[in-house]
């Protein structure tokens, strides 16, 4: 049909529209700089006035007619361009009505929607009229005629329009303020979670300090030298983890150096009781592990199993990658644990606490006695390696 022949908007052009002023909000990223969202947003208008002008000309060449893509073009593309300019006024007004009651909202909109739909309309035919003038079937009709002619039809379809625009915008502004409302709690929750994860690694600084300082207290008078040692290998252990005090993650390889250090204070204490043997697999070395997630773990051998026992005792750290898991394995061949179980202590519960935090259902720690006699416990969370 001819797009002055009373036929301008129908069913299928409210569609189009839909889907463009969904499309034209959703896929406008808040970073972009102005004259990239703008030429998005004239590109969808575009497509969106070619198109309706190619199923207007398709549906008059259907009924038998002349399809005029001059005109055509020119129609849809002055209302749709109109349509784009005011679009931003419409959803400013929705904003400015988005807290308002049902009535004060229509008592707005119902006004606006006629203002702009008139306007709208009027600009319209008096472009088209200035573009194109009558067709050929209206020869002889003044610019009066011709607009009494098709403003009712059109007024009543761009009243429409707009509440389809307006209702459009809302949804998609509420939909953006809710994702944006997500990620806010999801920053939130993420910085939550790193607060406790560092509330729970400090925990275990005055638990080791506390331990290591009651030993240094016992060395002092029988044995200052030791103290001396002691006190020496505390420092150069408190100074690694004061320089990853932010690191809620650190690579195995600096883990093991913490490691190193803690061993040297307690081979001064044990003496001679005491064998290490580390079993560290060469590609494991750049895996990122929780910062001081070993420490607590050997502690608890050596106290639980090993500190009690009177001859020499065996601490056995092995790593290995299986898949997409890193295994962490730490046996002692000590007392073993008691005939009930054991229940987790200070080290084991922040341990397993701070594995659920960071990795879920992923992580696993296991305690378990060994068929040869000691307690092993058993680490298994996703690798991963640091980014450069």
């Amino acid at each position: 049909m001819h797009p002055t022949d009373g036929t301008v908007l129908d069913v299928e052009r409210l569609a189009y529209l839909a889907r463009s002023a969904g499309e034209t909000v959703v896929t406008d990223p808040m970073t972009w700089p102005a004259w990239k969202k703008w030429g998005l947003v004239l590109a969808l208008w575009t497509v969106l006035a070619v198109s309706f002008a190619a199923s207007a000309a398709i549906s008059s060449r259907a009924e038998g007619g002349h399809a005029a893509w001059g005109r055509m073009l020119s129609w849809t593309f002055i209302d749709f361009y109109l349509w784009m300019f005011m679009t931003p006024l419409v959803a400013w007004l929705g904003r400015v009505t988005a807290r308002r009651n049902w009535g004060r909202f229509f008592a707005i909109h119902v006004p606006a929607g006629l203002v702009l739909a008139t306007v709208q309309v009027l600009l319209t035919l008096t472009l088209f009229w200035s573009i194109c003038g009558p067709s050929p079937s209206m020869k002889g009709m003044t610019f009066g005629t011709f607009v009494l002619t098709q403003f009712v039809y059109n007024a009543h379809l761009s009243f429409i329009t707009y509440w389809v625009l307006l209702v459009l915008l809302r949804a998609i502004e509420s939909q953006q303020r809710l994702r944006d409302e997500r990620l806010r709690n999801s920053h939130l929750e993420t910085q939550l979670v790193q607060s406790q994860l560092q509330t729970l690694r400090v925990q275990l600084q005055p638990h080791f300090l506390f331990n290591t300082l009651n030993a240094i207290s016992a060395l002092a008078l029988a044995d200052p030298m030791q103290a001396r040692l002691m006190i020496s290998r505390l420092s150069d252990f408190l100074r690694l983890t004061l320089e990853e005090r932010h690191a809620q993650q650190v690579p195995l390889s600096r883990e093991l150096e913490f490691l190193e250090c803690y061993l040297g204070i307690q081979q001064v204490r044990f003496q001679d009781r005491l064998v290490t043997r580390m079993d560290v697999a060469g590609n494991t070395v750049r895996a990122l592990v929780p910062n001081m997630i070993l420490q607590p773990l050997v502690e608890n051998a050596l106290r639980h199993g090993l500190l009690d026992k009177p001859e020499r005792g065996t601490l056995h750290i092995v790593t290995r990658r299986h898949g997409d898991d890193l295994h962490v394995q730490v046996d002692d061949d000590g007392l073993g644990l008691p005939p009930g179980g054991a229940k987790d202590g200070i080290g084991l519960g922040n341990t397993r606490t701070r594995l659920e935090m960071l990795f879920g259902g992923s992580a696993t720690l296991e305690l378990s006695r060994r068929a040869d006699g000691g307690t092993r416990v058993e680490m298994r969370f996703p690798y991963r390696e640091q980014v450069a």
